[in-house]
This record gives structure tokens, sequence and C-alpha cells, in this order.
């Protein structure tokens, strides 16, 4: 008796079900796909009970002639690929042509169409059984509906796993948003127990799209989101990503699309994450939602059942690609870009270097940046816990009536020297100074408002980021050693080493191949003296092997500037001149990534008319 046997039609598209359809939201997923596939401008979801009940998609799209229903239900029948060059270049989101017949495998299926040359509507059923496909007339306008009840009916050990009603819906309404966001130009309407969920329009332009990405991912985030569009190399990057202020707990608004197609992928999330190296708090997530165009033949997107995972021909161009472009559209964004008056217009921070207040006492604001790095308050215990870089010891002391008098005196004199704000004059966007408060906030006066400064954690930007231009300008300073440093690494680290050797002495290594598994450090940046230089050198090659790039040697160097930046920085309790306040508020507007301190936290921000006069409840 043979040990091989042909599984049966009905027990090979179950076991293909348990690929394809793992819940209500994986038939959602699937059918919503090819509707999308079918050139559909409109398509409307109904669910009932979590979707156990009844999943309904209906669309406008080109729609079925009779003699392809019965075929739709068969197993790997497709109209999508028909030779291996197509499978090579996919372009559409479903291709394998499998989803229509696991699902029927385990539902109560009927699928009704009417195609855009035919006059009459047929409909196919099937109910889990041995695939016997029912053709019958029906009325139905142009497009498709597809009907899915009692799913897991015939395999009740699956249903167990399905978790409650609300549960099962909220999966669904999330495959329902991702795809309305890969698809703009087409409406799409949510219904559940005949209650309306969503119903998106089609966005014809970025306002549109822009209001559907609030409906969708919430107005907080398009308030603090900026849009990017990127195209190099044969490859466009566009959407939007998150200021790092609009930071997240948790990974769970982060959105990315390869030619529509919506993917969770290891290459990208690493090189998204180090574009918000060292502006985004520890432990926090960014927020996104990005746009990955390129030919189709460059990336592969059969590489898994459920096509969430992709893989790039050339990996490591595309990493670049991403880090870059999201790096420079961030580090772009200026106290300008977040501000605007009642025009929309804020003039250019470069217009006011020339028309600096008179100092009131102390240096001038040209010699204060000479002196930023020197004129410190002395600290008795420096702490850079947390990157704060203030004194543990410092704190507020009791004020005595005397001294109120005097700081209103004085007080006095700054606002007479401080500029008025008038309508007719422009204002640049963190305005003038006019106060300093308990030695560690600036308080000045925009356009709009109020503009609050922590002073350490802006200047703390503003210097590493001319420590960084400088050190760039001047090259990595190397040192050989007088003894060689040998590694022990395994033969597919030592062959990557030698393959990216160049990269390597571009940051001011040398390496040498000594052995199979062994490599020699001759030489290493000055600044990495003190680094563990065995650990810095396993953790790039890790980067290489798994991303094709690393960074992790940049960022060892920036952390050491970022760390004598903090130590260069004014500290808490040193008193400034308008004229330095004044300066040090012009710097922000010209530093890349001044919204952010070295550790990502805030270095600023903006209270308007209308939140100072809520406070005060003022016109209530």
């Amino acid at each position: 008796m043979s040990k091989i046997k042909l599984l049966s039609p009905r027990l090979a598209n179950q076991i293909a079900a348990g690929e394809v359809v793992e819940r209500p939201a994986s038939v959602i997923k699937e059918l919503l796909e090819n509707s999308l596939d079918a050139g559909s401008t409109r398509v409307e979801v109904e669910v009932e009970a979590g979707g156990v009940k009844l999943m309904r998609v209906r669309d406008n799209g080109g729609g079925l002639s009779k003699d392809d229903l019965p075929l739709a239900l068969s197993r790997h029948a497709t109209s999508k690929i028909y030779e291996l060059d197509d499978l090579e270049a996919v372009g559409t989101l479903g291709f394998r042509g499998e989803a229509l017949a696991s699902i029927s495998s385990v539902s109560r299926l009927s699928l009704s169409s009417n195609a855009a040359e035919a006059g009459q509507a047929w409909q196919v059923s099937a109910e889990g059984r041995d695939m016997v496909a029912e053709v019958k007339p029906a009325a139905h306008p142009q497009g498709t509906t597809v009907e899915v009840r009692d799913l897991f009916f015939n395999t009740p050990a699956r249903r167990k796993f399905l978790r409650t009603e609300k549960t099962e819906m909220n999966r669904i309404d999330d495959v329902v948003k991702k795809l309305a966001m890969s698809r703009f130009d087409v409406s799409f309407v949510l219904r559940h127990n005949g209650k309306a969920v969503h119903n998106l329009p089609a966005a014809k332009n970025q306002h549109e799209q822009e209001r559907r990405l609030g409906q969708i991912c919430g107005p907080a985030f398009m308030e603090n989101a900026i849009h990017v569009d990127i195209e190099r190399s044969g490859l466009r990057l566009w959407g939007w990503v998150a200021l790092p202020n609009f930071s997240r707990s948790q990974a769970d608004m982060q959105h990315f699309y390869v030619n529509g197609r919506a993917i969770r992928d290891k290459l990208v999330t690493h090189a998204v994450r180090q574009a918000y190296q060292d502006v985004l708090y520890h432990g926090r997530h960014p927020a996104y939602v990005l746009y990955l165009e390129l030919d189709p033949a460059t990336v592969d997107v059969n590489v898994h059942p459920t096509k969430h995972e992709v893989r790039f021909r050339d990996g490591r161009m595309v990493h670049d690609f991403l880090f870059r472009s999201l790096h420079r559209a961030l580090a772009d964004v200026r106290p300008a870009d977040q501000l605007a008056d009642a025009n929309g217009e804020v003039a250019p921070p470069q217009s006011f270097m020339q028309n600096q207040t008179a100092p009131v006492a102390g240096v001038n604001a040209g010699e204060f940046r000479q002196q930023e790095a020197m004129d410190l308050r002395p600290q008795a215990s420096p702490s850079f816990g947390g990157g704060q870089g203030f004194s543990p010891q410092y704190r507020p002391e009791p004020v005595s009536p005397g001294v109120v008098r005097e700081q209103m005196q004085v007080y006095g004199e700054l606002m007479n020297s401080a500029p008025e704000l008038s309508g007719d004059e422009q204002v640049p966007p963190l305005g003038f100074a006019i106060a300093q408060l308990k030695g560690i906030f600036i308080l000045a006066e925009n356009s709009q408002g109020m503009v609050v400064v922590d002073m350490h954690a802006a200047h703390e930007r503003v210097v590493y980021e001319r420590m960084k231009t400088a050190y760039q300008a001047e090259g990595i300073a190397a040192q050989p050693l007088l003894v060689p440093q040998s590694l022990a690494l395994s033969q597919k680290e030592a062959d990557y080493a030698e393959e990216f050797i160049d990269s390597f002495t571009a940051l001011g290594f040398v390496l040498e191949r000594a052995g199979p598994e062994t490599l020699l450090v001759r030489q290493l940046p000055m600044v990495l003296n003190k680094a563990d230089v065995d650990t810095l050198v396993r953790d790039v090659l890790a980067d290489l092997i798994e991303y094709g790039d690393s960074r992790r040697i940049s960022e060892h160097i920036n952390e050491i500037l970022a760390t004598m930046a903090c130590h260069g920085s004014v500290r808490a309790n040193r008193k400034l001149s308008i004229a330095e306040m004044n300066a040090l508020l012009r710097d922000m507007e010209a530093t890349e990534r001044s919204g952010q301190c070295n550790h990502g936290r805030p270095t600023w921000t903006q209270l308007s008319l209308d939140e100072l006069d809520k406070l005060f409840m003022r016109g209530q």
C-alpha cells in the first residue's frame, strides 16, 4: 500500500486556509485586496457579530463573467499572473489564487458579479464541501459582492480560538483603515451590525488625504506631522512623519507601504528608527505613514504567506535612501516651520541676525557665543543621568519681599530695553526674550503669544550640532595602536569585515584579516580610544549582516560629542542678559533639530493667546 497519497481538494484547501484565513479580519483583507485589484473606486464592507456570522464586501470594479465564476473558487486560479515573468514583478495586491478557495473551504460563500461588458449578473456558491460550485443568474450592478457566512462552521476547533466580538471587530477595523490609507482614490464604507463605523470619501488632493489620515490616525498626528516627498535613483518616498515630540509608548502608529502594499519589515523599521536618532526620547517610538514606490522587479513580495514581508533586491540602497531622506527631513524642521502668524507667514530667522537688541548687562551676543563653552557656573556634582546636566543640589530658594521688589525693578528695566511687538513688524519665530525664570527658562514674546524655552536643553542642542559640523569638517582624527588589538570572530563576521573594509576605513578604523576567524585592529578614531572596540566592531558587523548598513560607529561618536556638548552648555541658575537670551533664540531658529535636546526632550513650547485666555477664563 502506497504511503504517499494525494490530498483531497477539501483537505488541501483547509490546510491553505490555515495560512490565509486566521480570523475574520484575514477574510476582509483578502476580499478588499481583490476589490482594489479589480479597479474599484468604491468599496462597502458589512459585518455582523464581529465577522463570524456575516462578512459582505461589495465593490464597483470590473466584475467577473459567468465562465470565470467557478474558476474564481478554484485553488491556484488567478487573473493576475500568467507566467514566471509576472511573478518576478508583481504589481497587484493578490496573486496566489488561493484566497477565495481557502475561504470557501471554511465558510458558506457566495459570489455575485456583473462584468463591465456583460448584460447579465451571475452568482456562484460553495459551502465548505468538495468545492462543487453552483452557478445561477442573479441581480447585481456592475462589480462584485462576496458574502461569507458562518466562518469556521465546519472546523469548530478553530472557531474556539476566536476572540470576543469586539476584539474581532477591532481587527477588521484596523484592516479597513490600513487599506484606506493605501488607496486615497477609493471610497471606503464600513458597517457593523447595521451601524456605520466609517464613511471615507475618496481623497483627490493632499488636503483631503490629510483629512482622511486625521480621521484614521487622529487629528493630533496630523497637527504634529510633516509631509515628505523625495525621489532619487528610481526610488520615491512620500507621506507623513510625526515630529519627535509626538512619539508613542508603543509602535502602534507606524504604517509603511511598498507599492501600495502594507508591510512590516525589519530593514525599514531599522532605517526609520535610525533617522530619529538623537531626537527621540529613549523608550519612545516614532509615528509615520510612509509610501515607498520602486520598480516591482526590485522587490519580492512572495516571501510570506500573508504577504506582510518583502525582500528588496538591493536592501542596502533602500536602507540608505530611507535613512538619509527621513534624517534630512527631520533635521530641516525649524521653529519657523512649526509656527505661523495669522497670515500663515513667518519671517526667516536670518533677517533678524543683524537686529539684535542692545545688551543690558554682561557680554554682548558675539562675546556670548565665544564664552559659551567656558563661562559656566561650577557644579559640585554634575549629573548627566537622563541628560539634564543640572546640578542635583540646585533648588529654588525662598524669596523675601525685598528681593521681589528688586526683581520687579530689574524686570521693568528689561522690559523697557526689549523691543515692542507691533502688527506691522516682522517677528522672528521664537520672538524676543523678555525675562528669565528661576535661572532655567527663557520667556519670550512672539506674534502668537508666549514662548517658553529650556535654556540648557536648547543650548545643548546648538552646541552639539556645531560640534558635529566641526568634527565632520575637520575629518576623523585617527590613532594607530602600539599593539594591534586582536578580535576573535566567526568566519562569517570576518568575511563581512573584509567586504566592508572601506566603510571602516572611512570612519578611522584600520582592520586587517589575520586568519579565517581573526581580525586585527591597527588604528581607531581618537575619540573612541576608551571605547569597547571589540563589542563595537561586533555590533557593526551584526548590522551589516542583517541590514547591509550600520551607523553604530557614528552613533557612538555622536554620543561622546553629546556628552561634551552637555558639559559645554549653560547650566541652571546661570543668569543671562537679554542679549544673550536673544542670541540663543536666534541660534535655535537656525540650528537643525533645535526642537529637541540631544536626549529627545523638547527645548521649547508655545502658549498662544487663546490658551492663555483659557487659563485665566478671559471672555467666558
